[in-house]
């Protein structure tokens, strides 16, 4: 089961929202504490695309590495990252509707450790507060700030 999720619709072809989201170099504007996501191997993103995400965390600078481990164009994909041992998989997938696109996320929190399990709950709820609006801010980046 899902630590949190998420849905939303938007109003555009699964496609243009699918190729947003997937390219990852929007992930800075749909999640404020990444300051920045890096492409670290070669050739069309896919399954086993790795990236480095930097991301702000109480004034430091947070690296992970980033790996789409699912990817199914205009479907769904996913992404799991691992910084010190706190795992998030993301799992996207995208709905073609009469309205547009109904996106829906999946988010998966694992952690290793005594310390990180006894408070994986306040770890979740950090993360949740982090990453858990971003498919607002993606319906908002690709309708041009119109909400429903």
């Amino acid at each position: 089961m899902a630590d949190f999720r998420s849905s939303v619709i938007i109003h555009k072809p699964v496609s243009e929202v699918f190729h947003y989201m997937a390219s990852m170099e929007n992930v800075p504007e749909l999640m404020p504490n990444v300051v920045k996501m890096e492409k670290l191997t070669e050739g069309p993103i896919g399954k086993g695309t790795k990236f480095k995400e930097s991301r702000s965390v109480r004034g430091n600078t947070v690296n992970a590495e980033i790996e789409l481990i699912e990817y199914k164009q205009d479907q769904t994909f996913a992404t799991r990252g691992n910084s010190n041992g706190l795992i998030t998989e993301y799992v996207y997938a995208f709905h073609e509707i009469e309205e547009g696109t109904q996106v829906e996320l999946d988010a998966f929190v694992k952690t290793s450790g005594l310390r990180m399990k006894l408070t994986k709950g306040f770890i979740v709820k950090m993360i949740k507060r982090e990453d858990g609006f971003q498919l607002e801010y993606l319906k908002e980046m690709l309708e041009g700030g119109k909400s429903e």
